[in-house]
């Protein structure tokens, strides 16, 4: 086998018993391979980066080990999880629930389909062009993860993804197996609820379509939501108490209570100055907040209700929620803004582990079946039946559970005022870096892999000084 570091491999053996032992032998190159390749992900360049290691099996072995090998993705998200429990210094686990979109191309790709592009849409808000909505062919995966608090930045943290879905357009999908994805992140909810031990809580984090009734119905009483509240969400008061013997059954829910926007201007209710720290930043805002029933999303479940305004103005009012009413507004907004780093997590992967680069999946039509020239083209996506389905439920998410093994590693072994101060020398211009990026764990990582198999080779006394002074001064510890 390759030359795989000690720190490595104690975090990478962890997950052997999800696999057989030659399907683990090929998890282990093609993670380090992910890991270490520089160009295009797609898995021959995957191979490449390790190939001579590699070339020791067949490469058509690590296409089936997408395809065809016997494994499960939630088994590897459990591992993952439990290794992200010990860095969580506090009883509450923080899940962040949100999708990502990973273009493609080609008509017989598995699962694809349009879908909204959010990256290319506007909304008109804050910017005087008006409202765009953009669609986009690919893939949408449904991601669950976990916020991990940064060692050097206990209030700053990662989202750590440990568990997929792929969400299929109901145009491409059988009706008895078409599943929303809201559906589809309330099984992924009820997956982590059943691993979490019993002296901690889960908390759950997302957007505008996930804060639904989907999903936050189904919650259980120890599982809380937080999440942003519609512009045009009904609240109401609790019920009274009945007087008298009345028939018919209670009222679940009292009078209505009035719009956000009609809260927001009512001058009896004053605001109240505070600061929270979101983004990194201490920010001042003005608040109110009060004790309701969001009868459409939470049923009968009370819910602590914040309206947040910018006292610059340069902010349009915000609403936001939750359904644990021992947190302070302060801690509601704080524990909402956290979920934006999924949305560096998505980033991430797609600009340093190539998330949308993998083409499995794709079938080619066999030639005896290839249409005539002047035959009518049908548009739109035509895989073959289910072909390609586990590889592309399966390969795209290697993409994630390698960035969630590289933090995991780095929070451990990595020396980030080292890399933070070689960054600098190397850049003096960039004076206002004080913490390390993935990129720069990224880089650790690979030089932990170069470092280990150079210098297992035999080489002479004299030349191996110059080497690393070489590589000392390039920042690779040798």
């Amino acid at each position: 086998m390759f030359f795989i570091p000690s720190s490595f491999a104690e975090l990478f053996l962890t997950a052997a018993p999800v696999f057989s032992q030659p399907s683990f032998q090929n998890f282990l190159v093609l993670l380090s391979g992910w890991i270490l390749c520089t160009r295009r992900r797609t898995i021959t360049h995957v191979i490449q980066a390790v190939w001579p290691q590699a070339s020791r099996k067949h490469f058509s072995v690590y296409y089936r080990f997408f395809s065809r090998a016997q494994w499960s993705l939630d088994a590897l998200g459990r591992v993952l999880f439990h290794l992200c429990l010990p860095l969580i210094p506090t009883s509450s686990v923080l899940a962040i629930v949100d999708d990502t979109l990973c273009k493609k191309s080609g008509p017989h790709l598995f699962g694809a389909a349009m879908h909204h592009d959010a990256s290319a849409s506007t909304y008109g808000r804050f910017t005087s062009t008006a409202r765009r909505v953009s669609l986009a062919f690919g893939h949408r995966f449904v991601i669950l993860s976990i916020w991990v608090p940064l060692p050097w930045a206990l209030h700053r943290g990662v989202a750590l993804p440990v568990l997929f879905r792929l969400y299929r357009s109901p145009r491409r999908t059988p009706v008895t197996h078409y599943r929303k994805a809201t559906q589809l992140a309330g099984d992924l909810v009820k997956l982590l609820g059943s691993w979490l031990p019993t002296d901690r809580t889960l908390t759950i984090v997302g957007d505008c379509e996930y804060a639904c009734k989907t999903l936050v119905r189904a919650l259980p009483e120890q599982f809380h939501f937080v999440g942003p509240v519609l512009r045009r969400a009904a609240l109401y008061d609790f019920p009274r108490p009945r007087r008298g013997q009345r028939r018919g059954a209670p009222r679940l829910c009292g009078r209505r209570l009035a719009s956000l926007a009609q809260w927001a201007g009512n001058s009896r209710r004053r605001w109240k100055n505070t600061t929270v720290t979101i983004y990194g930043r201490r920010v001042s805002l003005k608040i109110k907040h009060r004790v309701c029933l969001w009868f459409r999303v939470a049923y009968r479940r009370p819910v602590r209700v914040v309206l947040v305004r910018d006292p610059k103005g340069v902010y349009e009012d915000q609403a936001f929620f939750s359904t644990d009413l021992s947190l302070t507004p302060e801690q509601i907004i704080e524990t909402f803004a956290r979920r934006w780093a999924q949305e560096v997590t998505h980033r991430d992967a797609k600009q340093h582990l190539g998330l949308e680069d993998p083409q499995n999946g794709w079938w080619r039509r066999p030639p005896i079946q290839q249409r005539r020239k002047n035959h009518r083209r049908i548009p739109g996506p035509q895989p073959h039946a289910t072909r390609g389905a586990r590889a592309v439920t399966r390969t795209a998410p290697l993409a994630l559970i390698s960035y969630s093994f590289v933090c995991l590693w780095y929070f451990q072994y990595g020396q980030w005022k080292q890399d933070v101060q070689r960054i600098r020398i190397q850049s003096p211009w960039y004076r206002h870096k004080t913490a390390p990026s993935f990129e720069d764990m990224l880089l650790a990582a690979r030089r932990a892999f170069c470092t280990q198999a150079f210098f297992r080779q035999p080489w002479p006394k004299k030349p191996l000084r110059f080497i690393r002074r070489a590589l000392q001064f390039a920042g690779i510890p040798a």
